[in-house]
């Protein structure tokens, strides 16, 4: 009875340790990403060329995602509106609201987190087994502020921009299949007057929070690698779970403090 009460309390103990063990690494270096970043301890061509990788190589895959989004969810809503009541002149400015708010900044976090998390975690991981973090270590070289650092200052600034792309993606791609499919004219799509300021500024802090812990969350992975090739695509595997739901969570958060408190 003991022995098998013994092995339950193992059996649930163990994924909380893991947990706890990998949010206090999480914070770890989080906190060291901080103290650089105050000290200025940044290699700025290091950022400029992360910027690229990040950036221009994810221009593809946002615009083909968030296109197919605008077509898609223009498409169900018009279609609703079409058969309770046809009147779209609210259609396009509730649309752009809504991609700000939530969409743009949401799914671009995502894909980030899928494609550049990914590579962070696999090319740490890789250069963890191999040792060459350790020769790093000797060299009195810190590898986070080597490593990490400049590709959070580069997601950060990467995701932004591609948060204002993705709008833009998708409300070309909304617009042309409203016009082409339902006779809503551009002019009538392309609408402001529901998007304040206020919207702006919840999208664009969603999208600098989802950029600055993609790469601590995925370096964090990549560092805790080890056991050779199969530890890297373990490292890489939890580097996607933990940064997809970092932007989730911090997107429940952000939403939250943004409707309840500041009232936006």
């Amino acid at each position: 009875m003991n022995a098998a009460l013994e092995r339950g309390f193992r059996a649930v103990g163990a994924p909380l340790v893991a947990v706890g063990s990998h949010a206090f690494g999480i914070y770890s270096v989080f906190a060291q990403v901080v103290m650089a970043l105050l000290k200025g301890a940044v290699r700025w061509r290091e950022v400029v060329r992360q910027s690229y990788l990040i950036g221009n190589r994810s221009l593809f895959f946002i615009t083909v995602t968030l296109g197919f989004l605008g077509l898609i969810s223009v498409y169900q809503v018009a279609s609703q509106i079409q058969r309770i009541l046809p009147d779209f002149t609210m259609m396009g400015p509730a649309f752009i609201q809504l991609m700000w708010r939530e969409f743009a900044p949401t799914i671009t976090g995502l894909m980030i987190a899928t494609r550049v998390g990914s590579g962070i975690a696999a090319e740490i991981g890789s250069m963890v087994v191999t040792e060459q973090v350790d020769a790093l270590r000797m060299c009195n070289a810190d590898p986070v502020r080597y490593l990490i650092v400049p590709r959070t200052i580069a997601s950060t600034v990467m995701v932004m921009m591609l948060t204002i792309y993705a709008v833009f993606i998708a409300t070309i791609a909304g617009m042309v299949l409203a016009d082409v499919v339902f006779n809503v004219s551009p002019s009538t799509f392309v609408s402001l007057s529901m998007v304040s300021g206020q919207d702006v500024v919840l999208g664009l802090v969603k999208a600098l929070s989802f950029g600055f812990w993609i790469p601590i969350v995925a370096g964090q992975a990549g560092l805790s690698a080890s056991g050779g090739s199969a530890g890297v695509g373990w490292a890489t595997t939890r580097a996607v779970v933990a940064s997809s739901f970092a932007v989730i969570l911090l997107d429940f958060i952000i939403s939250g403090i943004g409707y309840t408190v500041f009232d936006l």
